[in-house]
């Protein structure tokens, strides 16, 4: 069966088995941030953007994402690239697997609700595996993160009142 899938802005023409899961076929192209963890979808490692929601790619086939548009971390560079040092600043990626996983689930969060309390928060990435932190340090890293981010907001908009 042939698919046309845009991978992170790149277009992908490419003749795959109907039973691939689009996991497979991410991994195949390049996208090494999706992660195999489970395959029962319940651990968050293969998240993806499916025009622009997030899905877990062990659960969908490549043959559901033809016309599609996927975005994998590997696209969302520049825009994960102020949040992840907060996550690493509370030691919240002892061995790095989740990650991709916990990043663009944030990422997801913030796009829907750019100021979640921390319930919201813990409730957003309830479906990511960690066995490593006990997910406070990414909790914590996140928080810090949105205190950075609204600081920083803040301060430009006294600046462009004061007509700097």
């Amino acid at each position: 069966m042939l698919v046309n899938i845009n991978v992170n802005g790149k277009k992908i023409q490419q003749e795959i088995e109907p039973d691939l899961p689009l996991l497979d076929f991410l991994r195949a192209n390049g996208c090494y941030s999706v992660k195999r963890g489970c395959e029962t979808s319940n651990c968050g490692l293969c998240t993806v953007f499916l025009n622009e929601k997030p899905v877990l790619s062990c659960s969908i086939l490549a043959a559901r994402a033809d016309g599609s548009s996927v975005t994998t971390l590997e696209g969302l560079q520049e825009e994960a690239e102020e949040f992840v040092a907060f996550i690493a600043d509370q030691g919240a990626e002892q061995c790095g697997f989740c990650n991709p996983g916990f990043v663009m689930n944030a990422i997801a969060l913030f796009r829907e609700n750019p100021q979640p309390d921390e319930n919201e928060i813990k409730e957003y990435l309830s479906g990511n595996l960690c066995r490593c932190s006990g997910y406070e340090g990414q909790l914590r890293g996140i928080l810090n993160f949105l205190e950075w981010k609204n600081t920083k907001e803040l301060k430009g908009k006294e600046e462009a009142s004061c007509g700097k």
